[in-house]
């Protein structure tokens, strides 16, 4: 009893201490925040590799877009997509693609030239050689170049059809422009004659220029169309199979790398 009256506050003194003045566990609440960002770090570095990896596995199957160099909006890489055997054909066939491309160019070039020498056509001949730059350029590539580029990246009969039926209207649309007609947009023979026997050697020269173009991506197309045919047939690829293809892929499979 008297212990007691001795140190009456001793409990009290206790239960009021408080314990962020002990050092242990004011060590042990810093370990404990140290070790919570640690495991927060770790947390965002792993969520990091993983969209890292994602982001790899996409590129992987998709591809990255890199065409066209200025505005790119698809994938193409011949050395990448293109069995090794097949990839110098491919290679032309590009090529000749980038020749059609320029040939419009010098086509409307010299349609405003035979406009400048004053054509009653003329007026005609530039509107349409303006037409065509666009949507012969746009069309050429997506109706028969990519279908062939997919048709050797992924052996489908359907891509090869395709081919075939774009590419047969672009060797006649081939023919027509190396005609020349007056004004049908064409810088051809008949025009670039006309351009000479009248005295405009611009227009003649630009004219003929054109149509050594036209000349030689038809030629190329019509000679690897008929390559392109025999292996098609050497591959057995049937009409039956593409309309098979087209019914479990759709025409989703145009746009996918798969």
């Amino acid at each position: 009893m008297a212990d007691y009256n001795q140190n009456p506050f001793a409990s009290t003194h206790s239960l009021d201490a408080n314990p962020f003045d002990d050092p242990e566990a004011q060590q042990s609440a810093a370990n404990a925040a140290r070790l919570e960002e640690l495991a927060a770090r770790e947390r965002d570095l792993e969520r990091r590799e993983t969209e890292l990896r994602n982001k790899a596995e996409h590129i992987r199957v998709h591809g990255r877009s890199n065409w066209p160099i200025f505005y790119p909006l698809i994938f193409h890489s011949i050395k990448d997509e293109i069995p090794e055997a097949s990839q110098p054909l491919i290679t032309r066939l590009y090529q000749l693609w980038l020749v059609l491309f320029g040939t419009l160019i010098i086509n409307f070039v010299a349609c405003l030239f035979v406009l400048i020498a004053g054509s009653s056509n003329g007026g005609s001949d530039l509107g349409a050689s303006i037409g065509y730059c666009f949507t012969i350029t746009i069309f050429s590539f997506l109706l028969w170049y990519r279908p062939i580029y997919n048709g050797y990246m992924k052996e489908q009969a359907l891509y090869y059809y395709m081919y075939f039926i774009f590419c047969g209207f672009h060797l006649l649309y081939s023919v027509y422009m190396i005609i020349g007609i007056p004004s049908t947009g064409s810088a051809g023979l008949i025009q670039t004659i006309n351009m000479f026997s009248g005295g405009h050697i611009v227009a003649g020269i630009l004219g003929t220029i054109a149509t050594v173009g036209w000349v030689l991506q038809g030629l190329g197309n019509a000679f690897y169309y008929r390559q392109i045919w025999m292996h098609h047939k050497a591959a057995g690829h049937t009409m039956e199979k593409a309309k098979g293809e087209l019914a479990t892929h759709g025409a989703k499979a145009y746009f996918t790398r798969g």
